[in-house]
């Protein structure tokens, strides 16, 4: 009876280890890109108007700016490379808009 609670106990422990360490990833890839983006610290991070209007600039030249307003959210990619893209989701509707 000792050896089955002993064996039990142990086989608990390495399972308990295996399902905390597996866990730490997950938590990182469940960040947006915007996230990540905001904790660089590479990055400059304007927050205005209570966190309503977002812009981020990053040390090679992209631009990214995020507004919402009454039910309406807008973000605006401006790259390094010249390139733009906009996204506006409004009651719903998404539109994309890409410039190159």
């Amino acid at each position: 009876m000792k050896y089955l609670i002993k064996n039990s106990l142990i086989l608990l422990a390495v399972i308990l280890g295996f399902v905390s360490c597996r866990n730490t990833d997950e938590d990182n890839q469940e960040k947006t890109e915007v996230e990540r983006m905001m904790e660089d610290p590479d990055n400059k991070v304007e927050v205005k108007d209570g966190g309503d209007k977002i812009k981020i600039e990053t040390p090679e030249g992209t631009e990214v700016k995020i507004k919402k307003d009454d039910g309406e959210y807008k973000e605006k990619i401006d790259r390094a490379d010249g390139s733009e893209s906009k996204v506006k989701i409004d009651d719903g509707e998404v539109k994309v808009k890409t410039d190159n």
